[in-house]
């Protein structure tokens, strides 16, 4: 800019000295209008000079805004750059929910599908009911019906001697022969009798399921609060708290309805088929879990009961909302550090028992708060082969244990009744071919009367008419006739 400007004062100074030099040769006229011109000239560099200001100073502002539009753009540039690396771990923490979301979906489908397992289950076992019921029903109406018949037949039979042979049965006979029905009649109240208490049980023990439920679920409840206040004492003392846990297991599985030493077992020791005692591969010391429990096809469960009171209960008396999520922290682990160790018995690799071991834990409050500490706490314990169980749980699971043993005696039952039924049946045909036997003896014996009482009163040669004409001879007699007798042949 200073260059624009010292150009135009070299050319106004040459104009200026171009004229001075021609004022002395030229006219006055010109040299006016020169002047003038001149005048016009500074006038309008002047104005030029004023332009070129003013667009210098419109230069400034324009730099100022450039710097102050240059400054911004930086700053936005800078902005540009946070945004990219927020998105960037956006976008991070979008894959990294992507992942979990897709995990607890295939949770979700896997819980899904063994609800619907466990589903399909129950419906199962609710047709084997049906049918067993159906079935023994039945079993039942054909039992009534063959006691029904067999009674009918036996009274016909019975009824036909009678009236045959009233007049000449002796009481010797009506006396054995209420010794051969005795037994039958016997046998058949027992059979209906017994009949009618499967069918009672059965009914009785399927309308009693839910009240028994309740109650269990109440006993279940006291006995988690007996838990509570046991909670103080037990602090610090784990050999206290195993022995605690297993009385709690004890008592549930004694009010299951299961039989002690028959259906399950209390410390029992596991043993091969050679009846030698199993050693755990983790300790080199016998397996001997807290329980077992049987159940029909020769398989079992393994219960173990583990209790973390201690650190539990550091938690419930705990305010502070963060010392809390660490206390809780520390529960959890304890809780996880039980499945560790009882996943490393191996437990499982006992050949008679299921693919999973019972991991109880007795009271109610430490397993909730386990378990809202870490929703993935039971898919943890799955995958070592181990099913977490509270006493709500573990009584509903006992339950349908028991239900399965009771089917499993029904079953046994039903053998034993149709079983007793044949045989039944076959001293009903023995008794019918020997009374059948007794009706032709008694038959013979009738002829064989008849035609004694014919060589008795009938003819004119009968007994009766040739003795009276030997005492009509003069035979000496101590002992006569009735006059009946004679009566009788005189007719």
């Amino acid at each position: 800019m200073n260059i624009i400007f010292l150009s135009i004062g070299i050319v106004a100074g040459m104009v200026i000295i171009f004229f001075i030099f021609r004022a002395n040769s030229v006219p006055r006229k010109l040299y006016d209008e020169v002047q003038q011109n001149k005048i016009q000239i500074d006038a309008d560099l002047k104005n030029a000079q004023n332009i070129i200001l003013e667009k210098e100073k419109i230069l400034a502002e324009s730099k100022e805004q450039c710097d102050s539009l240059s400054s911004k753009c930086q700053n936005l540039m800078q902005e540009l750059s946070n945004i990219s690396a927020e998105h960037k771990n956006i976008t991070e923490r979008y894959a990294e929910s992507r992942e979990t979301l897709n995990s607890l979906q295939v949770t979700i489908a896997q819980l899904t599908k063994e609800s619907q397992n466990y589903f399909a289950q129950i419906s199962e076992l609710k047709a084997k009911n049906e049918n067993l019921t159906i079935l023994l029903d039945t079993q039942k109406e054909e039992m009534g019906k063959i006691q029904e018949e067999s009674r009918l037949q036996f009274e016909n039979i019975a009824n036909k001697i009678l009236e045959e042979k009233t007049e000449k049965f002796t009481s010797l006979n009506k006396e054995n022969l209420g010794q051969i029905l005795k037994p039958l009649g016997e046998d058949l109240e027992k059979f209906k009798k017994r009949v009618n208490e499967v069918y009672e049980n059965e009914a009785r023990e399927r309308h009693s399921l839910r009240d028994t439920i309740k109650i269990m679920l109440e006993q279940t409840s006291k006995i988690s609060r007996e838990a509570n206040n046991l909670a103080t004492a037990l602090k610090g003392q784990s050999k206290t708290q195993g022995n605690w846990g297993e009385m709690i297991l004890e008592n549930i599985l004694e009010k299951s309805g299961l039989q002690k030493d028959r259906e399950y077992f209390m410390e029992y020791e596991l043993r091969n088929e050679d009846n030698t005692a199993l050693l755990s591969e983790f300790s080199g010391r016998k397996m001997r879990p807290d329980a077992i429990v049987k159940y029909p096809g020769n398989r079992t469960v393994i219960i173990d009961s583990k209790v973390s009171l201690k650190a539990f209960s550091e938690v419930i008396d705990e305010a502070d909302p963060d010392i809390y999520a660490a206390k809780l922290s520390r529960h959890l682990l304890s809780v996880k550090n039980h499945i560790d160790e009882l996943s490393r018995k191996a437990y499982d690799d006992y050949d008679k028992s299921l693919d999973f071991v019972v991991m109880f834990i007795p009271s109610e409050p430490a397993y909730i708060a386990a378990m809202q500490s870490d929703p993935n706490l039971w898919s943890y314990a799955y995958e070592k082969r181990i099913l977490l169980m509270n006493p709500s749980n573990l009584i509903t699971s006992l339950k349908l244990i028991v239900n399965l043993w009771k089917r499993e005696y029904q079953n046994q039952n039903a053998a034993a009744i149709a079983d007793r039924g044949t045989k039944l049946y076959h001293k009903f045909v023995g008794f019918v071919e020997n009374l059948e036997k007794v009706g032709k003896n008694i038959d013979q014996a009738k002829n064989a009367y008849e035609e004694a009482y014919k060589q008795l009163y009938s003819g004119n040669d009968n007994l009766i008419r040739q003795t009276e004409k030997l005492k009509e001879l003069g035979i000496k007699t101590k002992k006569s006739l009735s006059t009946d007798l004679i009566k009788k042949i005189s007719e």
